[in-house]
């Protein structure tokens, strides 16, 4: 560090020495504090000899995976949120999500097929049993919420890309026939008997003839989007296969989703010439074999084309990493808190964003990104948003975790590739912008305390003062 700190100080003296015939670089300039959120700041370089609190060198030849988008999940509960402000409200809220102008800029977002734990209430596509040919699969219940919710972020941004998973298959897909794995008699009326562990035994019926109805149930939900407009990028298998839920919920053996993606869901796929991916997801578990017993069983890896990873699954992503390194990888659900929607909440996340970027994540997912005042999702649990709507008072508030996203998001466009920085990293994530020449960085001042921030980016400085508690925005063009 000493060594790296004194060529830092020497660029800067040589820098400071030739100031008057180079010209500054162009940055724009973002802060975000609890008190201050979404300050535009004007960039003036600090030219002293004095080593910076925080040195960071940055080359843009040292690239490593390339960024695909950021977004939230499009949910039930939230669309009924945004139901309880007028319409001009209801529109600055999805423009400060998606438009590309001035918003969040969401490309790449999730939804549900049936119902999840901010559902209404639970359904599947079709719960008529034994219906192996599927005649009654029906998405009219998606046509009062998810879709009206989709349609109005296509409308702002037509590229917006959808992918989905299921939290749990019809009901009478499984054993116990029914939607929760947990028994829980304050939310559910799953028998107490059928309540689960999270032991790795399947409550999918795996039969061949539930194999191959609920791979027909995913072309089916495909097929029926896309007749509305949507086409479905991805699909990831099962929402949290390891956990045994008092919600919708489905625990799964891995080798019986190896067997599903391979033998079924990959052929059915291919057979009806469906563009859509097939995504190993989501991960909520730090054990790489819960991964590479899907992944390696038979020909499974010719389909997967992505592994998504959400709570401890942050706790695998980096041996799957180095074991998988060309496979698309991506961070499909932000730890939602306890519905505090807070400034910690947001040094949570950043930590969260610093550990699935530095191992590899091509994407990151919020949760949701709106819900009423209370968090509460329909089976108890108060969880954080990115904006919250009061149901009585109907004032809308937007918590630090939007501003957060929003410093990635503004920034760094889908193509963009992540860059290996280099000194006082722990704080900060570099980006690089190939169609604009742009080198983007995160930084946050973790101090309560003002900090200097000096960047090295190809042999040019750029310097400046960081307000304590701060995230920190800087895109600096190198044209």
């Amino acid at each position: 560090m000493k060594i790296f700190k004194g060529i830092l100080v020497l660029g800067l003296i040589a820098f400071s020495a030739c100031k008057e015939e180079e010209k500054s670089l162009a940055v724009s300039w973002v802060s975000s504090t609890e008190n201050s959120v979404w300050t535009e700041k004007k960039y003036e370089l600090i030219i002293n000899k004095e080593i910076a609190d925080i040195l960071i060198s940055i080359d843009t030849n040292k690239q490593e995976q390339e960024i695909t988008g950021f977004g939230g999940c499009f949910n039930e509960l939230g669309w009924d949120a945004l139901g309880m402000v007028t319409p001009e409200e209801k529109q600055q809220i999805l423009n400060d999500l998606f438009s590309q102008a001035e918003g969040c800029k969401f490309s790449l977002c999730r939804m549900p097929i049936g119902a999840n734990d901010y559902a209404v209430d639970w359904y599947s596509h079709n719960e008529t049993e034994g219906d192996f040919a599927m005649k009654n699969f029906s998405i009219d219940r998606d046509k009062k919420r998810l879709i009206p919710y989709i349609k109005e972020a296509q409308k702002i941004n037509p590229d917006v890309a959808v992918w989905a998973s299921p939290w749990c298959p019809p009901s009478w897909m499984k054993h116990s026939k029914h939607y929760a794995c947990k028994y829980n008699p304050e939310f559910n009326d799953l028998p107490e008997e059928w309540s689960s562990t999270e032991e790795l035994v399947s409550r999918f019926i795996t039969e061949p003839a539930y194999f191959e109805a609920y791979a027909l149930y995913f072309s089916k939900f495909v097929q029926a989007y896309a007749e509305e407009g949507i086409d479905i990028s991805a699909v990831h298998v099962q929402n949290e296969y390891n956990s045994a839920q008092n919600f919708p919920s489905c625990v799964w053996k891995p080798e019986d989703l190896g067997i599903f993606i391979a033998d079924y869901l990959g052929p059915k796929f291919k057979s009806e010439k469906l563009d859509t991916e097939i995504w190993l997801g989501t991960v909520e578990r730090p054990q790489i074999e819960r991964v590479s017993d899907i992944v390696e069983y038979k020909n499974a890896e010719d389909y997967v084309k992505g592994i998504g990873f959400q709570w401890a699954g942050k706790g695998a992503i980096e041996a799957v990493h180095a074991k998988y390194p060309d496979m698309q990888l991506m961070q499909t659900e932000t730890e939602c808190g306890d519905g505090s929607n807070d400034w910690k909440a947001a040094e949570y996340t950043f930590n969260l964003m610093k550990h699935y970027f530095e191992n590899g994540a091509n994407s990151y997912m919020y949760w949701n990104m709106v819900l009423d005042e209370t968090g509460k999702s329909q089976w108890g649990w108060k969880q954080n948003s990115m904006i919250s709507i009061d149901s009585k008072t109907k004032a809308i508030k937007y918590n630090p975790e939007f501003y957060l996203m929003k410093h990635l998001s503004a920034f760094v466009a889908p193509g963009s590739v992540k860059l290996a920085a280099s000194g006082d990293t722990n704080n900060a994530l570099a980006f690089y912008n190939k169609a604009n020449n742009e080198v983007t960085v995160l930084a946050y001042n973790n101090t309560s305390e003002a900090q200097e921030l000096a960047l090295n980016i190809n042999n040019e400085i750029v310097k400046v003062a960081l307000d304590g508690k701060s995230f920190n925005t800087l895109a600096v063009s190198l044209n």
